[in-house]
């Protein structure tokens, strides 16, 4: 067996002691020793030792690197640097002769490694009986290609790196090279004039530094520009704006109850109006709700509860239509009358009966608690009635409150979190909460018949928020 000894070799052994690979260093007839051992694809820490018993196959992969480089051709292998029109980088090979390199015209040809077959000459270094197990490599894919150790294919990896690679990168030293405010100096040289003076305006300015923006704000101002396209005869009061910038001037009691009854005689009654109202005010109600989320046909267990207390005056009947529209969207409404046998309110009562929600009268009967009130105890008057009772269930119940034309001072004991106002508004004191503007669809020729010069501001709402005009 000494004959194997410096060959590579693939050895499979019985049983679970699977397959080692390595290079023979030592072998008898009892006891095969291999260098840089490899078991079942992953190193060994030092010489393996297999007995003869349990190896069941052997092969001979190739002999020793530096043995089979004796008597042969060295490939010396240069990469060289792509040029013009080639699509990868070549390699020299030198040839091993003086006489060749004259045939060749004192040139040295471009040519790949060269294929070294040492199948031939493994059979001739081989008894008989290691000829039988060693693999013929011209029979297998390939035709015979040996891969000399160190050498590279320079066509997909190129000129090896660990050469060059002395030592880890020094960041901090490297970055400390680089001058960054000699970079900046140089494309701020390059930018007009004009650029640069207003950097220099916003950098020593006390606004650059005092002012931060959040991420939802913009550097630029983005307040509309305020239109005014509504003129009232007598401008006495404070104004609102919308959101598109549309000024909308405050009106008296005095004037507003002229529109009212100039609207009366051209047709739109007090019933057509409450209709509107009462649908502006569902709208509102719906989104304090929560929308559709709340109100969903498959969610019936988890329907809000609204509560509406009514007064015995017109304000107190459009709540009563609130309910009532409200309740055609599945919500479970209870109106509160302290009298139910208002004439303001008969119509609308029976209008809301039909729909099988309930009608109190006495405020033991009100609920624990509710989802959303609306409030609509108070009209205008100067001296709004007070209902103190009812204000301290309310401020217990902690519900949002929902004004239907409020007082211009506010419900008395209220705080009401969003007031709903008609067709123009009072000026309203701070305790009305955010306030909306309903459109009730009043004709333009009805404002000129009170002197007021107007321009719808609705657009594409029926409902439009005001805020004070600072």
């Amino acid at each position: 067996m000494a004959h194997a000894i410096g060959y590579i070799v693939s050895i499979k052994c019985l049983g679970r002691l699977g397959i080692y690979q390595g290079k023979i260093t030592d072998a008898n007839h009892h006891t095969i020793t291999l260098a840089q051992a490899f078991h079942n694809g992953y190193p060994c820490n030092g010489p393996v030792q297999i007995t003869a018993s349990d190896i069941l196959d052997i092969s001979f992969i190739e002999r020793a690197v530096e043995e089979q480089q004796e008597n042969s051709i060295v490939t010396i292998e240069k990469p060289i640097a792509k040029r013009l029109g080639r699509s990868h980088s070549t390699s020299e090979t030198q040839p091993s002769s003086s006489k060749q390199a004259q045939q060749n015209g004192g040139y040295y040809n471009k040519s790949k490694p060269i294929d070294i077959d040492l199948s031939k000459k493994f059979d001739e270094a081989l008894p008989g009986s290691f000829k039988n197990n060693t693999p013929n490599r011209k029979g297998q894919k390939g035709g015979g290609k040996q891969w000399i150790k160190g050498w590279k294919d320079e066509e997909c990896f190129g000129s090896p790196l660990d050469q060059h690679m002395k030592g880890d990168f020094d960041f901090e030293k490297n970055l400390a090279l680089f001058d960054k405010q000699a970079i900046w100096d140089e494309l701020n040289s390059q930018r007009p004039d004009l650029v640069r003076n207003v950097e220099t305006r916003k950098k020593y300015s006390v606004f650059y530094w005092s002012s931060k923006y959040r991420h939802d704000e913009n550097v630029i101002a983005t307040q509309p520009t305020s239109t005014r396209q509504i003129i009232v005869p007598k401008h006495e009061f404070t104004e609102y704006v919308t959101d598109d910038g549309l000024i909308i001037p405050c009106i008296s009691k005095h004037l507003r109850k002229k529109l009212f009854e100039a609207a009366e005689t051209a047709g739109l009654t007090f019933e057509r109006r409450s209709e509107l109202f009462g649908t502006a005010a569902a709208e509102i109600a719906i989104q304090l709700l929560g929308g559709g989320h709340r109100l969903n046909p498959n969610n019936m267990h988890q329907l809000p509860t609204v509560l509406v207390l009514c007064g015995p005056h017109r304000q107190g009947a459009a709540g009563v239509n609130t309910a009532r529209q409200l309740a055609s969207h599945g919500v479970r409404t209870i109106v509160y009358c302290a009298s139910l046998d208002a004439v303001a309110l008969k119509k609308e009562l029976s209008l809301y009966m039909l729909t099988r929600n309930r009608t109190i009268s006495i405020i033991p009967e009100l609920p624990s608690s509710a989802d959303l009130i609306i409030c609509a105890l108070c009209d205008d008057s100067d001296m709004p009635k007070s209902y103190p009772m009812l204000a301290e269930w309310v401020n217990k119940n902690k519900a949002p409150v929902l004004a239907l034309d409020p007082p211009s001072g506010g419900v008395p004991g209220i705080l009401a979190k969003i007031s709903l106002l008609p067709v123009l508004p009072l000026s309203h004191s701070s305790s009305n909460g955010k306030l909306y503007l309903a459109n009730l669809g009043f004709p333009v020729d009805i404002f000129n018949e009170v002197g007021i010069k107007y321009r719808s501001p609705f657009g594409a709402k029926n409902t439009i928020p005001l805020h004070p005009n600072e």
